[in-house]
C-alpha cells in the first residue's frame, strides 16, 4: 500500500474540501461535512481535513500509477477551486508506506 500525504496552505481549506467532495459525489462515494472528509476513487481512496488553515490531503493507493492518477486529480480539481489565490501542492511519501 503506497500513502502519500500533501499539507496545503489556504484560509479557505474547508471551503475547498467541501467544493472537491461535492464535486466527487456525483461520481464516487464520498462522506464529508466542513471539517473532514473521505473519497473513494476508482484507483484509492484520499481522506481530506482541516487543521486550521491548511487542507491535508492524506492518499492510499495499492499501485505508485494508481497514486499518481488519483493526485493529478486531486491536483487538478484544488488549482481549479483555488484559482484566486496560488496553492502550493507538495506530496510526501508517509513513513511506513512501501
Amino acid at each position: 500500500m503506497i500513502k502519500e500525504e500533501a499539507r496545503v496552505q489556504t484560509e479557505k481549506a474547508s471551503k475547498y474540501l467541501m467544493q472537491m467532495c461535492k464535486h466527487f459525489a456525483h461520481k464516487v462515494p464520498v462522506e464529508f461535512d466542513e471539517r473532514a472528509g473521505r473519497v473513494d476513487f476508482q484507483p484509492g481512496h484520499c481522506v481530506m481535513r482541516v487543521e486550521n488553515n491548511l487542507l491535508v490531503l492524506s492518499c492510499e493507493a495499492d499501485a505508485e500509477g494508481e497514486m499518481a492518477r488519483m493526485k493529478l486529480i486531486l491536483d487538478d480539481h484544488l488549482k481549479r477551486y483555488a484559482w484566486r489565490e496560488e496553492v502550493d501542492i507538495k506530496w510526501q511519501l508517509m513513513s511506513g508506506a512501501r
